[in-house]
């Protein structure tokens, strides 16, 4: 068996193995009782069909060869799928940004939060997960599961440069047309919400945190994260 880990070996023991991530086999039904008692929407995420509908989309035509998945948060140390080889990548044309409105996870309606996605803007530097043609099925269910939950995203192809060539991958690109998406936020108030929000699943401040130690474990950079991490830790401080 080939070594995913052959090009950065550097990586092994970074990245989460599959069968040790919650995403793996998680249950969208225990999220759904946890909302609706808090208060929330019950139809607050897509149906299943939806889902799979949006999912058979963009793989159409994309079924018959290897395909490479864009990892630029928290699926670069874990990505819950099965994964034949890992590159480090640059897509060239999007950049992080904490501009997804969040009442429920790490905020809440008196304190929303932001969490991460990635928008148009000049580079972002993250990780390209090779699946394997007889593993794209489930793996990519997996995938959709957790990444096109709720509206926010677009599942876009972009071009990837990589040290070993340049690839076409999979990546989920916040989607401007959604309200809860507010890419206009400036950098002051970014740091002021995500300072105090907290939710169901914890604080914005130990989000942006585990963002911030993860990078650097993989030894990347986001100048971005940095600054909103130092004006974050300058309030909390006061």
């Amino acid at each position: 068996m080939t070594d995913p880990y052959r090009h950065h070996p550097g990586l092994r023991g970074q990245i989460k193995p599959a069968e040790e991530s919650f995403f793996r086999d998680m249950d969208l039904a225990y999220f759904d009782k946890q909302i609706v008692e808090a208060g929330g929407d019950p139809d607050w995420r897509y149906t299943d069909e939806v889902r799979e509908a949006m999912r058979r989309r963009i793989l159409d035509g994309h079924w018959d060869d290897d395909i490479w998945i864009f990892a630029y948060g928290s699926l670069m140390w874990d990505p819950a799928m099965i994964f034949t080889e890992v590159r480090r990548a640059h897509a060239a044309n999007v950049t992080r940004s904490f501009c997804m409105w969040d009442e429920d996870a790490r905020g809440s309606r008196a304190q929303p939060g932001l969490m991460l996605g990635i928008d148009a803007g000049e580079g972002c530097d993250g990780l390209a997960f090779r699946i394997a043609r007889d593993q794209i099925d489930h793996e990519t269910f997996v995938l959709f599961r957790r990444e096109m939950v709720t509206d926010g995203y677009n599942a876009v192809w972009t071009t990837l440069s990589t040290d070993h060539g340049e690839i076409k991958g999979l990546a989920f690109v916040v989607d401007r047309a959604v309200e809860k998406i507010c890419p206009d936020i400036p950098m002051d108030q970014q740091a002021r919400m995500i300072a105090v929000a907290e939710g169901m699943i914890g604080t914005n401040f130990e989000y942006l945190d585990n963002m911030r130690r993860h990078l650097a474990m993989l030894n990347l950079r986001d100048p971005y994260v940095d600054d909103l991490y130092e004006r974050v830790t300058a309030l909390r401080s006061d």
